[in-house]
């Protein structure tokens, strides 16, 4: 891949990972983190990544720095919560509809989380889901079903509750 193309690459996909890390981690400055990161790790390995391929390698690439992102912002908190020996309230009541589901989302397991944003509001079918999680349409279609039940039964508790 020449310069060019790699030029090229970044201006046909920042955007889209930009909102797809945006919307996973709820951060504007960690997604634009992210999605650095994995540009610099394409122009690392410019050399490997087939040309027709790279989109399904930017999306992948992308999920696991994430999945890294969240495992080690979790260490911390964890290690931040002992040291304050509590955890702040946080009152459904406060939020916002969005913000309620913004929530509910992301408290769904990382791989149910990435499936549903990238078909929901990426609009990505399941094979090329698949191909960038490495799982196949049928594996797809099961953790998109999950994930949207999951997200309904608990926006259900949280309209009892409110």
């Amino acid at each position: 891949m020449k310069k060019s193309e790699y030029t090229n690459v970044v201006h046909a996909h920042q955007v889209s990972l930009y909102r797809f890390a945006l919307n996973f981690l709820g951060s504007a400055e960690d997604a634009r983190d992210i999605v650095q990161d994995v540009f610099e790790k394409l122009w690392l390995n410019v050399d490997r990544i087939d040309q027709e391929k790279v989109k399904s390698w930017l999306f992948t690439c992308t999920h696991h720095a994430m999945l890294n992102f969240i495992k080690r912002r979790a260490r911390i908190d964890y290690m931040q919560s002992i040291q304050l020996q509590g955890t702040p309230h946080m009152d459904t009541h406060e939020f916002e509809s969005n913000e309620i589901i913004e929530r509910t989302v992301g408290m769904l397991p990382p791989l149910q989380k990435s499936i549903l944003l990238m078909r929901d509001l990426e609009g990505y079918s399941y094979e090329e889901i698949g191909v960038m999680l490495n799982l196949s349409p049928s594996q797809v279609k099961v953790y998109l079903f999950r994930a949207r039940v999951k997200v309904k039964n608990q926006l259900k508790t949280v309209h009892y509750f409110a």
